[in-house]
């Protein structure tokens, strides 16, 4: 459901955030307090740290009409022929979520911390999560730290290919986890997909320049 002054999405829809159904003060980002946020990903060639997908922020109240789902085949993507591709996308999970606030942890040691790795190991043992899409936090994953971003985003705004023309900051400080999702997508197993922000585009309502990049270890 998308408003009518929205083009049809270039890749596949994975979900939605309602932002009045989080808790205050649930995550660590200024995100508004009502719409919603619509993501969207591709789950294929995550081996580049090209931009791979999209978000879209509709307030409130904003009128909407619905898109067909398979709109994305229409980009000239490469997928519209490809049975595999279509399959995959077909099975990406149709749960509704539910809400839950838990504490969260780097997963590399901030400095001056000691005792960084036990108490990980700890961690481990206590929190499990899966097919899970979290909001805010760290990202678990060494491949899709906020170092890594900021250097894909920067190469791919340099190409001309992200960013619009617009600034874009190499540094890790500068950018925040928006959200990241433990795709359980049959034949795709092992995929992670993460949407990044700047600080200051989150501030400022700016969802569609979201970097979203993935990693997959099958």
């Amino acid at each position: 459901m998308l408003p009518a002054d929205v083009p049809d999405p270039q890749h596949p829809y994975v979900g939605y955030i309602d932002f009045a159904a989080l808790p205050k003060d649930s995550t660590d980002l200024p995100l508004p307090p009502d719409g919603r946020l619509l993501l969207f990903a591709e789950i294929w060639e995550l081996w580049d740290g090209d931009n791979r997908g999209h978000a879209v922020y509709v307030p409130a109240g904003t009128p909407v009409t619905e898109r067909d789902r398979h709109t994305w085949t229409a980009y000239g993507l490469g997928y519209n022929d490809n049975d595999e591709f279509r399959e995959n996308f077909d099975n990406f999970p149709q749960d509704e979520l539910r809400v839950t606030a838990e504490p969260d942890l780097p997963g590399q040691s901030p400095g001056g911390f000691p005792h960084h790795d036990g108490l990980q190991a700890v961690w481990g043992d206590v929190v499990r999560r899966t097919r899970h899409l979290q909001i805010g936090g760290y990202p678990a994953n060494p491949e899709l730290q906020m170092e890594t971003i900021a250097s894909c985003a920067v190469e791919e705004a340099e190409q001309g290919r992200w960013g619009g023309g617009e600034p874009v900051s190499g540094d890790p400080e500068d950018w925040v986890m928006l959200a990241i999702w433990d795709a359980d997508v049959a034949d795709r197993e092992g995929t992670e997909m993460q949407w990044s922000i700047q600080r200051a585009d989150l501030e400022a309502g700016r969802f569609d320049r979201t970097y979203v990049t993935g990693y997959y270890n099958p």
